[in-house]
């Protein structure tokens, strides 16, 4: 068992007590938002810092309907 920290720059994101080692290159989705695998760094024997970069989040901004309004 390995307590793998999960990073994005100098943020934790994350960390959990995982039986595998993430990899280099790996696809991976932490708390919904999907990202991969940049670099694995062992600390010691059980402590692991995986670099993480995720994607940008799209915000869907909502069209307002200027028509439908009372005109005055």
């Amino acid at each position: 068992m390995f307590v793998v920290y999960f990073f994005e720059n100098k943020n934790l994101l994350l960390n959990q007590l995982l039986k595998r080692v993430p990899s280099v290159g790996e696809d991976i989705i932490i708390k919904g938002r999907k990202g991969k695998v940049s670099s694995v760094e062992h600390i010691d024997e059980r402590k692991i810092h995986v670099q993480v970069i995720l994607e940008k989040v799209k915000k869907n901004k909502l069209m307002i309907d200027h028509s439908k309004k009372k005109k005055k």
